[in-house]
């Protein structure tokens, strides 16, 4: 019988206030239950925000390099329960055991990364404009701070988040997505064995109730969201009434372009893997390709025949190169999608169909489909599909080619294959998204880069890398008089006095 799992709340697990839960499956394989997990509300919101804003006044005055510390051997933690964690997320969400475990890799990495910066939380000291005057400016913690993550990295994404509201001396509630509960779970437990005081990090699941508690809680000062961008816009209005400080991580509508001189083997490889890898469930996915015009045909052609090859399965048997599509919503949506495409002209090159059969037939799985003859007014060239979909594009030019990756509402990442570096140089300069790879696909982050993009894709701020602790510290600005008289800035100035 599965295992009924509780918040965390004050350093104790406990149950829902309404004693609802919820069901967690495994999308590759529906019957297998991995947890009934609580329906939370607004009075367990309560019960978590009281325990926060309880433990932040400890929490706060920690050095941070003790902080770090604590996320140091949490790190380590993870380091040794790789192979556990990884499993886990295979079975909650689907993608292939080794994706699982670059997933966890980066919550590693993250950890490693943000713990230094305990020895690092940097101010500046500067000049004064009068004299025996000092002037400096500090981080401050911003205090109580919402996190709400999504299912497609249930582990790397509450790592971006959990790690620098920490090391900044923010005290959190954690609402992990209702697809993947026990992923953020067993990543609480983590912090839990690392040393972590109690109240500092609170655990809520549930939905959009949750979600709302945790938004529109008054002594909640910081929401930061990764999903979708419908809810990003609520979120943001919500907030905004609010004047509660807010970070957005919304939708993409990436681009890859190949130019002519491009090393084609390595641009095919770098399309496939970034329109299929995680099912092309990464806001970071390759949903369109353009091509210049000349090799567009022998590049449509390898990318077909290879995308027809990619094996769809349960991730955890061997050689499976792409799993299952998160839930059945989720696969009738990227289905719509697919019809709309043929409905508006697009020509079906592959795929397009739910898998049927004795190795699909408890899961959620969808072949990798490609489509040519695509216009900028289509749908899917539009939308964010959030599945293993991408459209081929033939262009005549590079200039042509921005143009077009441009015309999207979104920005968040983009690409370019060529050899000749004045093109690749202006690539970087005119593509409208916070990330442009040379040479290679549009996933793969780094933790100690800013993540974020441009337009619709979020509000403006970047996670990961130091950029993070921008998001979850206060600016201070400090003067020091040491002259022993009242002096008036500005206006003693001009006199020198």
């Amino acid at each position: 019988m599965a295992k009924v799992r509780l918040n965390f709340i004050e350093g104790k697990w406990v149950g829902p206030a309404g004693k609802k839960y919820f069901e967690d499956r495994n999308p590759a394989y529906w019957k297998e239950l991995l947890g009934s997990f609580p329906e939370s509300g607004p009075e367990d919101v309560e019960k978590a925000v009281s325990a926060a804003e309880k433990a932040y006044e400890s929490w706060r005055l920690l050095p941070p390099p003790k902080r770090g510390e604590i996320i140091l051997k949490a790190g380590l933690l993870l380091q040794d329960q790789k192979e556990e964690l990884a499993r886990l997320m295979t079975r909650e969400m689907g993608k292939v055991l080794k994706e699982a475990r670059g997933d966890v890799q980066e919550a590693i990495d993250m950890a490693f990364y943000t713990a230094g910066e305990g020895r690092r939380l940097f101010g500046k000291t500067t000049t004064s404009e009068l004299k025996n005057k000092f002037a400096m400016s500090v981080r401050m913690p911003v205090g109580v701070c919402g996190l709400i993550t999504p299912w497609n990295f249930p582990v790397a994404i509450p790592s971006w988040k959990i790690f620098p509201a920490l090391i900044c001396g923010n005290t959190l509630i954690f609402k992990p997505a209702e697809d993947t509960p026990a992923c953020g779970a067993k990543f609480v437990e983590i912090l839990q064995e690392a040393g972590l005081p109690a109240g500092v990090l609170n655990l809520i699941h549930g939905g959009a109730d949750a979600g709302q508690a945790l938004v529109n809680h008054p002594r909640i000062r910081l929401i930061s969201f990764t999903g979708s961008c419908e809810a990003g816009r609520m979120i943001a209005a919500q907030t905004g009434r609010a004047l509660k400080r807010c970070s957005l991580e919304m939708g993409g509508k990436n681009a890859q372009i190949v130019m002519a001189d491009a090393d084609l083997d390595l641009a095919i490889e770098g399309a496939v893997w970034g329109a299929f890898g995680t099912t092309g469930q990464r806001c970071t996915a390759a949903s369109r390709i353009y091509i210049e015009r000349k090799i567009f045909e022998t590049f449509r052609r390898a990318v077909v025949e290879r995308a027809r090859k990619i094996k769809v399965g349960n991730g955890f048997k061997s050689g499976i190169e792409m799993g299952p599509v998160i839930n059945e919503t989720q696969l009738k949506r990227v289905d719509s999608y697919v019809r709309s495409g043929i409905e508006e002209g697009a020509r079906l090159e592959c795929g397009g169909r739910i898998l049927k059969g004795a190795a699909f037939k408890n899961g959620f799985f969808y072949a990798p489909t490609v489509f040519t003859r695509v216009s900028p007014k289509m749908k899917i060239i539009r939308e964010e599909i959030f599945g293993p979909v991408t459209c081929l594009i033939p262009v005549k030019s590079l200039e042509e080619a921005i143009r077009e990756v441009n015309r999207s509402a979104y920005g968040l990442s983009s690409s370019i294959y060529s050899r000749d570096v004045n093109r690749a140089m202006r690539a970087i300069r005119d593509i409208e998204a916070g990330i442009t790879y040379i040479n290679g696909p549009t996933i793969g982050a780094e933790v100690h880069l800013p993540f974020g993009g441009v337009k619709n894709t979020g509000n403006g701020h970047r996670e990961a890398g130091e950029t993070a602790l921008d998001i979850f510290s206060e600016w201070k600005s400090v003067f020091i008089d040491y002259s022993g008289k009242l002096q008036k800035a500005q206006i003693d100035v001009d006199g020198m006095k």
